[in-house]
């Protein structure tokens, strides 16, 4: 009779990070930054109907790099837990660190537990009457309360650089998008409204502070 092969629980792990960061590297990276009256998010996306940022509730967005259909799945279950939760209790109830722990609880027990990780990085943004949250939960579950910005991709960490070096505490909407699409083109792109999808949290809004902000509107901050 023969042995079972033997992999060690670490060299597993190991496997899974690997597989995990392979798969969200080939994705296009997004970058979410606080500015004066609200939250602004871009990603590089030159499709108009395949989305990486939408509303989950009224103060709360959602934001996904990597396979769309993984991360797609967990923006539909966030939309409903938030309706639910809201229905339930209050409107008041639905916070986005409840719903990231819970983002946070699932992305760990499928690295942990299951063949195949999922393939992504998501955040969970939500604009606050005096403080706003940006959590950023890794492929494995790891959660990071975000203070100013956020940068998920594969080339995070070259982009969080350049964010960091740009980064203004008063600066306005037009001057965050600008930084943030110049982070993610870096110095040898450019990258123009059609290759951008871009997303705020403005506190000018009402009570959905959630707006895109694409076609000529985004051209011309872009200019």
């Amino acid at each position: 009779m023969s042995m079972p092969y033997y992999v060690a629980p670490e060299q597993v792990m190991k496997d899974r990070a690997e597989y995990a960061q392979k798969g969200i590297a080939r994705g296009r990276s997004l970058v979410a930054t606080t500015y004066d009256v609200g939250i602004a998010m871009v990603a590089e996306n030159p499709s108009r109907s395949l989305h990486k940022i939408s509303e989950i509730y009224d103060r709360i967005a959602f934001g996904g790099v990597g396979k769309y259909n993984e991360y797609d799945q967990l923006r539909v279950a966030g939309v409903r837990h938030a309706d639910t939760k809201g229905y339930a209790y209050s409107r008041e109830d639905v916070d986005a660190r409840s719903l990231a722990n819970l983002y946070a609880q699932y992305l760990g027990n499928v690295f942990t537990h299951e063949m195949k990780p999922l393939e992504v990085e998501i955040l969970v943004a939500e604009l606050g009457d005096l403080e706003n949250q940006l959590y950023h939960i890794a492929y494995e579950g790891t959660i990071t309360d975000e203070d100013r910005f956020a940068v998920l991709g594969g080339d995070a960490e070259t982009i969080t650089e350049r964010v960091a070096a740009a980064w203004q505490a008063d600066w306005d909407m037009a001057a965050a998008i600008k930084a943030a699409t110049a982070a993610l083109a870096g110095p040898d792109r450019t990258l123009a409204a059609d290759d951008l999808e871009v997303a705020i949290l403005s506190r000018g809004n009402g009570r959905r502070t959630f707006r895109r902000v694409d076609g000529e509107e985004l051209a011309q901050l872009l200019a």
